[in-house]
């Protein structure tokens, strides 16, 4: 992708993460940009209309979609405006989130055989701000290098059960 990219600012601390996060609140559209930022080396670049792409290591794991033909809406015919595309590890973690009814995630078939999904801004309160959290974090993993994302989950382990 062209363009000159910024560097993200430094990841905050976990204590600093703590005293601001409510991750049971509804998720806002301005989480994505922070979260996306919160992950180690990631470049921001300007895309298609100026939308945000967020990049680990030259690869985008989160961007922010132009209105295009293949994603409207099924009442109007208008072009979504708003939708967001995270990158998934695989088709399998695809398919769970956008067969998941419960979620507000969804593909069409421009992105068949692409491993990811996408969300429309407008519905992303549906998710809490932990569920963006996790999404964001996925989608970084997926495409971080394979050193970048085991300091990253050494650094982050899983909580337990």
């Amino acid at each position: 992708m062209g363009g000159t990219g910024t560097r993200a600012r430094p990841p905050p601390t976990l204590e600093a993460m703590t005293e601001t996060d409510d991750g049971d609140r509804p998720a806002r559209v301005e989480d994505v940009h922070e979260l996306a930022l919160s992950m180690p080396h990631v470049t921001v670049y300007p895309g298609t209309g100026d939308n945000p792409v967020y990049q680990v290591g030259g690869k985008s794991f989160v961007f922010f979609r132009n209105p295009r033909p293949d994603a409207v809406d099924p009442d109007t015919g208008e072009r979504y405006p708003d939708v967001i595309v995270f990158w998934v590890e695989s088709q399998a973690d695809k398919l769970a989130l956008v067969q998941d009814e419960t979620t507000p995630f969804f593909t069409t078939p421009h992105f068949d055989g692409h491993a990811s999904v996408l969300l429309r801004a407008a519905r992303i309160g549906e998710l809490t701000r932990a569920e963006l959290a996790e999404v964001v974090q996925d989608a970084w993993l997926s495409r971080a290098s394979a050193r970048r994302a085991a300091d990253w989950l050494r650094a982050h382990p899983p909580a337990r059960g």
